[in-house]
């Protein structure tokens, strides 16, 4: 027969880590105590913090008998801070945001990227060529936040300009002399019109009538715009000459505008694409210069851990 000694002494182990487990305040303690705080509803807090609802009021009522306080009272089907609650809730907070503050500094020191990642992209390149360079990151650095912010190539430049974004990614031409730009990719312009507009036009694209043709045109500060203003320009046409019959603020719009018949447009080949393959858009044939994707940062601002990582990820994928 087996002594009984052995499992005494395990016995023993498990009351001793029981019992010291029971004299520290824990993260989880602090993350609970903080959701419900927020939340007002321990249910609900303990779904945010990933863990059951006795386990989450446990976690609070060991914390309340380890320092003999009461955090919370109950107010109708709420509960809200205790006047000790009130006391402890700076220090809560600052105790974790210290953990994560920490939590960052190793996942940097082991080489990995943390944080919040502020992009702002032109429509064409938030829409189209964006989406999957994003997910690619994201998978390898899942602790990265991406925040995505979409506007024409004047409110992207902008955005990097006055720091509400980090990085910019643009396809038009930028103003600003404290603007940094890096090349990553290219883009095929294309002229579109819709089947029956095309067959219209006998299918020959004529030089000498282009600026009576009914053009559907972006806003002003559009990249694409720019570019078929340099067309235009190219072509000793003046602005004011072009028989604009739309001008809408939309890659999405304008493509849709030249799909019902309303005239002919300046596009990316990511944006028709799709529209070109099933017929419902004709390609007029002419020949137009690729353009640049580019990243743009500040000049004399440093780029966070995070961005850094970002562009370092982007220029090895688009190493030519």
């Amino acid at each position: 027969m087996l002594s009984p000694k052995p499992f005494v002494k395990l016995l023993n182990l498990i009351y001793l880590f029981e019992y010291a487990n029971e004299l520290v305040m824990t993260l989880t303690q602090i993350k609970i105590f903080l959701a419900t705080v927020e939340i007002g509803n321990l249910t609900k807090a303990a779904k945010q913090v990933g863990i059951t609802q006795s386990a989450a009021s446990s976690a609070i009522s060991a914390l309340e008998d380890l320092y003999q306080i009461k955090l919370f009272k109950r107010e109708g089907r709420s509960i809200v801070l205790s006047d000790q609650g009130q006391q402890f809730l700076p220090a809560a907070q600052h105790f974790f945001q210290s953990s994560e503050i920490a939590k960052k500094t190793l996942v940097e020191i082991g080489g990995k990227a943390v944080g919040n990642l502020q992009i702002s992209a032109s429509q064409t390149i938030a829409n189209y060529w964006l989406p999957p360079v994003l997910a690619k990151f994201q998978r390898t650095n899942p602790d990265v936040n991406l925040v995505i912010a979409m506007s024409n190539t004047a409110g992207v430049e902008a955005s990097v300009l006055n720091g509400s974004a980090e990085i910019g990614f643009v396809e038009g031409e930028i103003i600003s002399e404290q603007i940094l730009l890096t090349d990553v990719d290219y883009d095929q312009p294309v002229l579109v019109a819709s089947d029956e507009l095309f067959d219209l036009l006998n299918q020959n694209y004529n030089e000498r009538n282009i600026r009576n043709l009914p053009w559907i045109v972006r806003e002003e500060g559009s990249g694409t715009r720019r570019l078929l203003e340099y067309f235009m320009k190219s072509r000793k046409i003046k602005w004011d000459e072009v028989n604009i019959a739309l001008e809408l603020p939309s890659n999405e719009a304008v493509r849709q505008a030249v799909e019902a018949g309303g005239g002919i447009t300046l596009l990316s080949e990511y944006v028709v694409n799709s529209s070109v393959k099933s017929g419902v858009l004709k390609l007029i044939p002419v020949e137009l210069p690729v353009r640049k994707f580019r990243t743009i940062t500040h000049k004399n601002r440093q780029l966070s851990n995070v961005s850094q990582t970002f562009l370092e990820t982007l220029a090895r994928r688009f190493a030519r």
